[in-house]
């Protein structure tokens, strides 16, 4: 039987059902799996932290699209939060509204960025973004403010180096515009079927199935029980 590769797997919109739910056989899935696991997410830090601790899985986390990598018991950091939040600040005070009513879970543990609403007036934030020197990138849950240059994939090249495995030893699942990188860094990636336009582009093979449905296809075909 062919050994199962390692994985570097988005979160939202391909662990999770269209409601946004984790979905639950993540579980025995993840747990089963008998190689490295990435989980690889534009979310907080913390999120993929504690989602690691509840699968029981190491802790080797791509976060905050790339801004945040955790691998091998080392953190480091790329992107300029202080920066992020000025452009937000200009934002508001030129009438944008960041979306999140009463306590900002989304930001309030984030430390490169600052994500936005999708209700925000798109126009105004980019404007402003680019006064600022930053990008804005669309994920399908949110738009994150966002330093130029950090990606996702340059996290798996900082995980797999920390592994002692190449990027191209790994197989990318993902929906999203912040999964692009990844999947160029990857050996092989898969977009699920609810996947943005630039995902499906870059992915390797679209697959029938949305959400974990789709995922779940793919761990399947690639040895998981």
């Amino acid at each position: 039987m062919t050994s199962e590769p390692p994985l570097v797997l988005d979160i939202d919109g391909t662990l999770t059902d269209d409601a946004g739910r984790l979905d639950s056989r993540t579980f025995p899935y993840l747990q089963a799996w008998n190689a490295p696991v990435v989980l690889a997410t534009g979310k907080a830090f913390p999120y993929p932290v504690t989602l690691c601790h509840y699968l029981g899985i190491e802790l080797t986390v791509i976060a905050e699209n790339g801004g945040v990598v955790l691998a091998d018991g080392q953190v480091s950091y790329q992107g300029d939060r202080e920066r992020a939040q000025a452009a937000a600040d200009a934002f508001v005070e030129r009438g944008g509204d960041l979306g999140w009513d009463g306590f900002d879970d989304v930001n309030e543990w984030r430390r490169t960025e600052v994500a936005v609403d999708l209700s925000a007036d798109e126009d105004l934030l980019r404007t402003v973004a680019a006064e600022f020197d930053l990008e804005v990138v669309d994920t399908g849950y949110a738009y994150h403010l966002k330093t130029p240059g950090v990606e996702k994939g340059d996290g798996l090249g900082v995980v797999a180096s920390s592994l002692g495995r190449s990027p191209s030893e790994f197989v990318a699942i993902g929906d999203s515009e912040n999964d692009v990188s990844t999947f160029r860094a990857a050996g092989t990636a898969y977009a699920v079927a609810n996947a943005d336009a630039a995902a499906r582009d870059a992915a390797d093979v679209v697959v029938d199935g949305s959400y974990f449905d789709g995922t779940a296809s793919v761990l399947g075909s690639l040895g998981s029980t």
